[in-house]
């Protein structure tokens, strides 16, 4: 996983509360690997109608199509756990995801893809609504946990220390049980020389 440490790039405004996972990707897509490329299909009911045709969505506008900061509504990504929501986000390019609150399972997913689920409190968005509607560019400092707009608006954002030091290293979740590898080795010798049975192979070797 990519190490975060700053990010600098467009803001793209999504207002409306309670955008459920499946506005974010809809069911009938799930059955593909993370092999695939999910960015066409983020919001993808939204961004396209039946046949393919794309409609007025603020990702298909030319102002935000490469937005890679998104300022949504209260309660983003709440709904059902599928991560695939989040490999559609990032796919599109999306790294950062401004909110008032998001669905717990989903801002998860957000830290072990690498993506920040910034939280700002309502009342404190408005600079960022500005910024987003207006294609500004916007920084996230997760050093200083900190939003700048390009108007030199500083806004500071929530999230959980284990989840940013993650970010801050890159850490997914196989690089973080490394870490503990010594913790394991011993842990398994005092298996091995305690309770032997306990790691005795169905085969019998």
């Amino acid at each position: 996983m990519k190490a975060m440490t700053s990010i600098t790039a467009v803001a793209a405004p999504l207002p409306a509360a309670n955008i459920d996972t499946d506005q974010i990707i809809p069911a009938r897509f799930l059955m593909r690997s993370r092999r695939a490329d999910y960015a066409a299909l983020l919001f993808h009911d939204h961004r396209f109608d039946a046949g393919g045709t794309p409609k007025d969505f603020v990702l298909n506008d030319p102002t935000w199509r490469s937005a890679g900061i998104l300022v949504a509504g209260a309660n983003f990504g709440c709904g059902s756990a599928r991560e695939q929501a989040v490999w559609a986000i990032a796919d599109f390019g999306i790294r950062v995801i401004v909110a008032p609150s998001f669905g717990a399972i989903f801002r998860g997913n957000c830290t072990r893809n690498g993506i920040l689920a910034a939280r700002v409190e309502e009342d404190r968005m408005t600079g960022l609504w500005r910024a987003a509607r207006t294609g500004e560019t916007v920084t996230a400092d997760l050093r200083r946990r900190v939003l700048a707009t390009s108007g030199g608006e500083e806004i500071g954002f929530e999230i959980p220390e284990a989840d940013r030091h993650r970010l801050l290293e890159g850490l997914d979740d196989v690089a973080i049980t490394l870490q503990h590898v010594d913790e394991i080795a011993a842990f398994e010798a005092r298996q091995a020389d305690g309770r032997p049975w306990a790691l005795a192979r169905p085969d019998g070797a």
